[in-house]
């Protein structure tokens, strides 16, 4: 039998979808399970935009423009306006979702090797992609007790060393909800120049910020050679399957290089781009709503969370992901526990665990990721179900392990 790869071997599932064949089991026996372990939200697509798909009429769908199309990289260019970022045209790349602009910085970016710095907990793609890349990452840990805020610069600065070529940034951030605010990031700014790297952003979930207002580093004009930042239309616009995103990038090499690898791969989706056209061009209220239905299910979620014992929580600033501390040994052991053994009334609930969006994965051993996507009747059910879980778990942390 021939030899499969190495680094496909090592590779790990993913913590947000590894235990899905545990939840169709579930399904399948019956029960209800309440999905709040991926950040797919409910919130219908913009109906406009669905409607304008189904307007298309193309006889053949033929090849696009490598680094997408001239109207959606022109509208992603006024949109950032409100973000006072002033792109040029060139600067601003199609990818197959935020997924292949994360590949696509790193291959940019990186040779074997090199070091990438990254806050953990972070979003566990990065660790999936800086894998195939032959990238090591550095982590800088953050903690909940301190709400994940980011560290000092000089914690950054203790891990640079002749191979280290960025740091990576999700800001809002996924998995914890995280802000970073304009300081903070005027601070890494500052690092990258002095060391003379890039400072990347994940900025998928700029517009879900709840008690002060989003700063992109594209709008710092002065460190535009340092920056390269990741978009997607799939939260903002709840269009997840469509596999639209964005590199933006005024660093003039960094265009060459993805210019390079977007001819490799052809073109973006075209009906996805088309989607992201009508989204654009019609969304700006239904952004409005959005925000206000994620900012209530927060509250939702913050204050049921808060009346189950032993369980730790804060409330997020932004996106819609919260980090739980659970009283339990392991989370993992956890999680599919309640997919294999728990119903009440018929339903159960699904959660990511959280040492998957830590490189030391010990420290998210009795975490989870609990994603607010659901509509409030449903979120308090599943809080329910969770409170009831932990007291039946047969392995729950005795009061003497909970406190050492």
């Amino acid at each position: 039998m021939p030899r499969t790869s190495k680094r496909g071997t090592a590779l790990d599932h993913s913590p947000i979808r590894g235990l899905m064949p545990y939840a169709r089991s579930a399904a399948a026996a019956g029960r209800s399970v309440f999905y709040l372990n991926i950040g797919q939200p409910d919130i219908p697509t913009p109906p406009q935009a669905l409607a304008y798909l189904r307007s298309q009429s193309e006889t053949i769908i033929k090849y696009g423009p490598s680094e997408g199309l001239t109207l959606l990289r022109q509208q992603v260019i006024n949109y950032y306006r409100r973000f006072d970022a002033q792109l040029a045209m060139d600067e601003v790349y199609v990818t197959t979702g935020a997924s292949e602009a994360i590949h696509l910085a790193l291959f940019a970016c990186c040779d074997p090797g090199d070091e990438l710095i990254i806050p953990e907990p972070f979003y566990a793609n990065y660790l999936g992609f800086s894998h195939i890349s032959s990238v090591n990452i550095v982590p800088v840990t953050t903690c909940l007790e301190e709400q994940f805020g980011l560290p000092a610069p000089e914690a950054f600065e203790a891990c640079i060393t002749a191979r280290s070529r960025a740091i990576l940034l999700c800001n809002p951030g996924n998995p914890t909800g995280q802000l970073y605010n304009r300081k903070d990031l005027l601070t890494l700014l500052e690092v990258v120049k002095k060391h003379d790297l890039f400072l990347i952003v994940d900025e998928v979930y700029k517009e879900f910020c709840y008690d002060e207002d989003f700063t992109s580093v594209l709008s710092f004009a002065e460190y535009r050679e340092h920056v390269i930042v990741l978009d997607s239309i799939s939260k903002v616009f709840s269009s997840c399957g469509a596999r639209v995103g964005f590199l933006i990038s005024g660093n003039e090499e960094i265009q060459e290089t993805v210019c390079k690898q977007a001819q490799l791969r052809l073109c973006p989706p075209h009906f996805g781009q088309q989607l992201a056209i009508a989204c654009f061009e019609h969304g700006r209220g239904y952004i409005d709503e959005a925000i206000e239905e994620y900012r209530h299910r927060r509250e939702v979620l913050y204050r049921a969370l808060q009346q189950i014992e032993g369980l730790g929580c804060y409330r997020p600033a932004a996106a819609f992901y919260n980090m739980v501390s659970l009283p339990v040994a392991d989370a993992t052991d956890f999680c599919r526990w309640l997919l294999t053994d728990f119903e009440h009334h018929g339903k159960t609930l699904m959660l990511a665990p959280a040492e998957g969006f830590y490189f030391n994965r010990e420290l998210g051993k009795q975490q989870v990721r609990v994603a607010y996507i659901l509509k409030e009747q449903d979120l308090l059910a599943a809080v329910d179900c969770l409170k009831l879980a932990l007291e039946r778990y047969p392995v729950a942390l005795t009061s003497a392990q909970r406190s050492s």
